[in-house]
């Protein structure tokens, strides 16, 4: 059972979806980064504030041991009180549609060079195939013969 469980962590389907994992992760991290720092508050300024993800509507009471800012959607959530928080979903919304549409470029981008080399391939402008080492064997011994001058050259 461990030899085929290694078997199977040894192909490449798996090792490929380990490295995309760890790249997607890092690549997670990156688009946050670029909603959170760059698109939200530029998209918070538009709609009447800087910090978009404060948006939200208090469901319940605040607890009277409260002491944190009544304005303040991540004291409030840590406090226990309901709430509505649509400026984070929708930070959240626009997170995945960015990631979205640089996976789409990213594979279009791909999608379009394997177009083009199986163009190039069906046209005849491909590299051509290496020769079999049985051929390329043969042209050494021939050459190597003509050195030796134990053949006459070929004309």
């Amino acid at each position: 059972m461990l030899k085929d469980f290694r078997t199977f962590i040894a192909r490449g389907n798996v090792l490929d979806l380990a490295v995309g994992v760890i790249i997607g992760g890092a690549f997670a991290t990156i688009t946050k980064s670029l909603t959170d720092d760059i698109i939200m508050p530029v998209v918070g300024a538009i709609f009447g504030g800087f910090d978009f993800s404060s948006y939200f509507v208090r469901l319940g009471p605040v607890p009277a041991t409260y002491k944190g800012s009544p304005d303040s959607y991540a004291q409030l959530k840590a406090a226990g009180v309901p709430l509505f928080g649509y400026g984070e979903f929708v930070t959240v919304v626009i997170n995945f549609v960015i990631l979205a549409f640089i996976v789409f470029l990213m594979m279009r981008s791909v999608n379009k060079l394997i177009a083009r080399l199986e163009h190039e391939k069906a046209s005849g402008q491909a590299e051509p195939a290496a020769d079999p080492a049985e051929v390329v064997l043969l042209r050494e011994i021939r050459d190597e013969l003509k050195a030796r001058g134990t053949i006459p050259p070929v004309a």
